[in-house]
């Protein structure tokens, strides 16, 4: 539970058993996402500020204790409750819904409390039976990898396939774009990061190739590009090595406020720069993804027991070290 900037409690709450429509799931696994970081280090992302004690997590897997499937059924959750009334959710566009409930997000007032809870209750439309076979450890990956999935997607449908393909950043989420864009296709994979160790991992799940940020150039023009590093100087990059004509994904998370960007490039080259927030059914796909043997296991770089959430939390913030860090949360993580 983070408190303020600097401020991760690990504290006892009350409990309360499901009501109808509800499922109680004791969490296995949790990953430390870069909001969960951003909370940590800075009690906001973006322009969600923590405004009351906040229970973080959004990327938890478990079995169910209680509720309408069977106790020990392996499964994942889906973190976001959308209205189902809006104009965005009426267009099968739940994950931009502006009256979304996403787990562990500071996103309204009062807070939506997140995962990394020994015992969670959810509503049973969130929750994913996983297929047999499945590791929770692996599973866990489902959540980053439906972000993944679906800044992928908005490049537009059949756009990597064949297609060479910029990736600025190889933290978690830009690792998971850079399978996802394999698994989709993409004939070359130019991966750009600060940090040598990050982009070993990114060789391991698929990159074709790899550079340390501002030591060489990224060779020839791209179609697309995508942006999960999360900052000016990333964006900056994308937008002038992809081709004229062609389309930049910003998927990692900008700092709140403005963004300084070559703007003019977007007008001269006829760029198409495209948001990419969330996910809604490409859950499902990450599933499936992962269940075929998507090769991701190397992102899970380190493991900590929920007490130890404080040195979680400080280690998956240096990126020379940390990938995607877990938490056990209950201590239940049998396969």
């Amino acid at each position: 539970m983070v408190h303020g900037a600097g401020d991760l409690r690990v504290e006892e709450v009350a409990g309360r058993e499901p009501g109808p429509g509800e499922v109680l799931v004791r969490v296995a696994y949790g990953g430390v996402c870069g909001s969960d970081l951003h909370y940590f280090h800075d009690g906001a992302v973006g322009d969600f500020a923590v405004r009351e004690p906040l229970v973080l997590g959004h990327e938890v897997v478990g079995r169910v204790s209680a509720g309408g499937l069977a106790v020990g059924t392996a499964v994942g959750i889906h973190p976001a409750t959308p209205c189902g009334a809006c104009q965005e959710c009426r267009s099968d566009r739940r994950n931009i819904c502006a009256s979304s409930n996403y787990l562990g997000s500071a996103a309204h007032y009062p807070h939506i409390q997140g995962g990394f809870v020994e015992e969670l209750i959810v509503p049973a439309n969130q929750v994913r039976v996983l297929p047999a076979g499945l590791e929770l450890r692996t599973a866990v990956l489902a959540e980053p990898l439906s972000v993944a999935i679906h800044a992928v997607r908005q490049a537009g449908d059949d756009a990597v396939a064949g297609k060479r393909v910029l990736v600025t950043g190889a933290g978690p989420i830009g690792l998971l774009v850079v399978a996802a864009l394999r698994k989709s296709g993409a004939a070359e994979i130019v991966v750009t990061d600060l940090h040598e160790a990050p982009l070993a991992l990114a060789a391991e799940v698929g990159a074709t190739r790899t550079i340390r940020a501002g030591t060489q150039d990224p060779g020839d023009w791209a179609e697309v590009a995508i942006e999960a590093s999360g900052t000016a100087g990333g964006l900056r990059t994308c937008l002038e090595r992809v081709r004229r004509g062609g389309t930049v994904v910003q998927v990692g998370s900008l700092p709140g406020g403005d963004t300084a960007f070559p703007g003019s490039l977007l007008m001269t080259r006829e760029l198409r720069l495209v948001g990419a927030f969330r996910f809604d059914h490409e859950f499902d796909t990450a599933i499936a993804w992962l269940a075929d043997g998507l090769p991701v296991e190397p992102i899970v770089t380190h493991v900590f027991p929920l007490a130890e959430a404080r040195k979680a939390f400080e280690l998956a913030g240096d990126r020379t070290i940390a990938s995607k860090v877990l938490l056990e949360i209950s201590g239940d993580t049998r396969s």
